[in-house]
């Protein structure tokens, strides 16, 4: 019998079912200055790094429009997790909230919001609400849509029924339809504190994050302010072997192979992935970091390069050990260099 197909976005931390949301108290007074003031607008875009907690702010915020018989003074956008609006939100069943996200097609996770899901959607924010309150259309996330889809949902945003929201998430704002961000109230969020995110992974469920204290630090230093990220990072040996390259006081060749050894053999594709981008984005910042000094040209130069190669590999597989050994003597080229 078929192993029955499981959707890798369904997990017990999944942000709809957050009672909690830290960091981000700034960006939640503003959504309820906005939503006091009787001039809610109908669009927001809210933007910033992957895993820092703008889908549990939107869903947060849909949760709060979602009660019933709210009222203007409210003191902040926090619902009890007890209450009936948070339990079918938790759900997933919630009758006044529309989840536009990649579908699930033929036991597969689509790579992209196709306009059908779209105009779904807006069907959704034509119909009247159960209470009579406000419909929510939560985009999870606008990075996904296509071009049609896209150019579905900038129509919804252009001409909005009554009393319904759109609460877009998106990662690389840049990219999407300058229409369609000129026409949101963009909402931007910052990577938290070191501190915060372990605080957040410490109150996430034991399946998410192992109860050692040592391993919980090292993955919210390396994940940037991101918990999302430091999840996919903790027991990590992508994660462990840069952590270890920090160390290093000297990229030898013998070093380098050393490492490269590491992802071998199709074991080692995930943590060659992990040990990539944290390399990269390490890369960038001490080019910046340099840069602003004014001699960050060699270490700039060799981040475009190392990013290149390590991509193509990564698309061809090709042999990972000598990339990444590759890869770590240029490095080493530029930082002597600058």
């Amino acid at each position: 019998m078929a192993e029955e197909f499981q959707d890798p976005r369904e997990v017990p931390w999944h942000p709809r079912r957050a009672t909690t949301l830290l960091g981000h108290g700034q960006a939640e007074s503003h959504l309820l200055k906005a939503w006091a003031s009787g001039k809610l607008h109908h669009a927001w875009l809210i933007s910033g790094a992957r895993g820092i907690g703008k889908a549990a702010l939107a869903y947060r915020f849909a949760r709060f429009l979602a009660q019933p018989g709210l009222r203007n003074e409210a003191a902040s956008l926090h619902v009890e997790a007890e209450s009936p609006t948070f339990k079918v939100l938790a759900a997933g069943a919630h009758p006044n909230i529309f989840v536009l996200e990649r579908a699930i097609e033929k036991k597969r996770l689509k790579t992209e919001i196709a306009v059908d899901d779209a105009r779904a959607a807006i069907d959704f924010a034509h119909r009247t609400s159960a209470n009579g309150g406000w419909r929510i259309i939560i985009v999870d996330s606008a990075d996904d849509l296509n071009a049609s889809s896209a150019n579905a949902l900038l129509k919804l945003i252009e001409e909005p029924p009554q009393k319904s929201i759109i609460l877009a998430v998106c990662h690389q704002p840049g990219r999407l339809l300058r229409t369609m961000r000129s026409r949101c109230i963009h909402l931007p969020l910052g990577n938290l504190d070191t501190e915060t995110t372990l605080q957040v992974l410490r109150g996430l469920p034991s399946e998410a994050v192992p109860a050692e204290e040592g391993a919980l630090r090292q993955a919210a230093e390396l994940s940037r302010g991101s918990p999302g990220h430091a999840i996919d990072l903790i027991g990590s040996k992508g994660a462990a072997a840069f952590a270890e390259f920090l160390k290093k006081p000297k990229l030898t060749p013998g070093v380098a192979i050393e490492f490269g050894a590491g992802f071998v053999g199709r074991e080692g594709a995930g943590d060659y992935a992990i040990f990539c981008e944290l390399l990269v984005s390490w890369i960038a910042t001490k080019a910046r970091d340099q840069g602003l000094a004014g001699r960050g040209e060699a270490l700039a130069l060799a981040h475009d390069e190392i990013n290149a190669s390590l991509r193509q590999t990564d698309a061809l597989n090709l042999d990972r050990r000598q990339t990444v050994t590759d890869a770590l003597m240029r490095l080493d080229e530029a930082l002597k260099a600058s």
